[in-house]
């Protein structure tokens, strides 16, 4: 069983990563991947109804985009820059903060918003608590507030700010709870009119999973079961517990329904705290089906995608997807597993 980090790194040119997504959405490049007869596909996105499974159930993860990263200053004046990375409780965020910063430092954004450091923590992350007018803003209070000054929390490999069309771009057209930090990217493929013919011909329902920064990390420990997994908040409504206790085969859109799918099969619980880790040695135990970008190497993701193909296969499909000038990451094309 391959439990080494190091036997999920491969090279990726760096023109093949998508700092842009492709328009229209749909017409990103779509790979596709048949098991039972291990052939590849290459077609464009559009097609997709094509390929899926005819009576297979779909699950996608409906969390909505929040503008996360917020520019402000110290109160020494110094410019400093905020991302927003999960509630902890009703008051307290777990934040990243560009540069040094103490406990007790008082941050000042724009809209009178301020942020005390409460606590430094190993991990790099800080948790604070956001206060206007002398007030502590409940979570809920804050995301109106930060629709206004924050900005979209594009990709560190996305090496450009983010602009008006991303506000757009990098949410999926079903969006709906507010409290991600990074777009369930492989549904970002899906239009309007596409989204509504896949539904109109396969049983689907949502999950809702809080995607968190945690989903960038790389794996830094030398064998991957090492890796502390990052938690998510998720929530399973009684439709979607209803087609995953049922008997149809399960497409999951995104490694973020995946792993909510996967952590209730294996729980039991229907909303709470995130945390599982699919790799080879522990793959899907329900999920027949599989849609999904292209993903960093080292990363908890391409591990998911190994966990349903192997890494030998997962190798190969990379390799492939690379000899055909597929764009990778977060706005790069799609790859179906059936």
């Amino acid at each position: 069983m391959p439990l080494r980090t190091s036997s999920y790194d491969f090279t990726l040119p760096e023109a093949l990563i998508a700092v842009h997504p492709a328009q229209p959405r749909d017409h990103a490049r779509l790979l596709v991947y048949d098991r039972a007869t291990d052939t590849v596909t290459h077609t464009r996105f559009d097609k997709i109804e094509t390929f899926l499974p005819e009576g297979c159930g779909i699950i996608f993860n409906d969390t909505k985009v929040i503008k996360a990263r917020l520019f402000g200053k110290k109160e020494s004046g110094g410019k400093v820059e905020l991302l927003i990375n999960r509630p902890l409780d009703a008051y307290r965020v777990s934040v990243y903060i560009r540069g040094k910063m103490k406990a007790g430092s008082r941050l000042h954004f724009g809209q009178e918003l301020q942020a005390v450091v409460e606590t430094l923590h190993d991990d790099g992350s800080r948790t604070v608590t956001f206060e206007r007018g002398g007030e502590k803003l409940r979570f809920e209070a804050l995301l109106p507030i930060i629709d206004i000054i924050g900005h979209m929390p594009l990709p560190p490999y996305i090496q450009r700010e983010d602009n008006e069309e991303d506000a757009v771009e990098y949410q999926t057209v079903f969006a709906k709870h507010e409290g991600a930090v990074a777009a369930p990217t492989a549904s970002l493929h899906f239009t309007d009119a596409l989204f509504a013919s896949v539904c109109a011909h396969h049983p689907h329902a949502y999950v809702t999973l809080h995607v968190g920064a945690g989903t960038f990390k790389p794996v830094e420990a030398e064998i991957i079961t090492d890796h502390p997994m990052h938690s998510e908040y998720y929530e399973i409504p009684d439709d979607a517990k209803a087609l995953i206790d049922g008997d149809l085969p399960l497409l999951c859109v995104g490694t973020t329904s995946t792993r909510t799918v996967e952590y209730y099969v294996r729980t039991r619980e229907t909303g709470g705290e995130a945390n599982l880790f699919l790799h080879p040695g522990n793959p899907p135990q329900r999920v027949n089906h599989l849609l999904t970008n292209f993903h960093l190497p080292k990363s908890t993701l391409l591990m998911l995608v190994a966990s349903f193909v192997g890494l030998e296969k997962t190798h190969e499909l990379y390799a492939e997807a690379i000899r055909e000038q597929y764009r990778f990451y977060s706005y790069g094309d799609a790859m179906l597993i059936l």
